[in-house]
C-alpha cells in the first residue's frame, strides 16, 4: 500500500473542530474527500498531520494555529454597505455567508455586527487563531507516476 507524500491524491474522511470537541465539518458518513497535495488544497498542518499516512490508517491530532489556519488579521475585518445585502436577508452576527470577488471567485465571510448603514464583516477563516483537532480516515491513496517515499 502507497504512504502518504508530499504529492499523493488522499481520498480521507475527515472532522475538523474545536478542542472542546465543537464540530464544523464531519464528512465520516458522507462521500470521501479529494485532495492532491502539494497545490494548497489542505492547510498547512492538515498536509503535515497525514504524510506517511496508509489507507485505512486513522488518527486524531490538535493542531496549533500557525500549521492549521493561522491567526486572525485585522485587515481581513471590514465594513460594507448595507445596501449591498439582499434587503430580505435576515443578518445576525456569526452568521457566514458567501461574496464573490471580482475574480470570480466565492469568499466566506462572517457577520460580526451590522446597523441600517454599514455590516462588519470577518473574512478570516473562522478557525483562525484556534487550536484545530482534526480526525482522518485515509480510504485512497494514490501517487503520481508511482512515486513512493519513504517515511522512518
Amino acid at each position: 500500500m502507497n504512504r502518504i507524500n508530499r504529492h499523493s491524491i488522499v481520498s480521507l474522511h475527515h472532522r475538523i473542530g474545536y478542542t472542546d470537541g465543537t464540530l464544523l465539518e464531519d464528512t465520516f458518513d458522507e462521500e470521501p474527500l479529494t485532495y492532491h497535495l502539494g497545490t494548497g488544497e489542505l492547510a498547512d498542518g492538515l498536509e503535515l498531520s497525514i504524510l506517511g499516512l496508509r489507507e485505512g490508517d486513522e488518527q486524531t491530532l490538535d493542531i496549533e494555529p500557525d500549521l492549521a489556519f493561522g491567526y486572525p488579521d485585522d485587515d481581513l475585518v471590514q465594513y460594507l454597505d448595507r445596501a449591498d445585502f439582499d434587503s430580505e436577508k435576515h443578518l445576525e452576527p456569526g452568521l457566514i455567508i458567501e461574496f464573490s470577488t471580482p475574480g470570480g471567485e466565492t469568499l466566506p465571510g462572517t457577520i460580526v455586527e451590522f446597523d441600517d448603514k454599514r455590516v462588519k464583516v470577518d473574512f478570516n477563516h473562522p478557525l483562525a487563531g484556534h487550536t484545530v483537532r482534526y480526525s482522518v480516515r485515509i480510504v485512497s491513496v494514490e501517487n503520481p507516476d508511482g512515486e513512493q517515499e519513504t517515511i522512518n
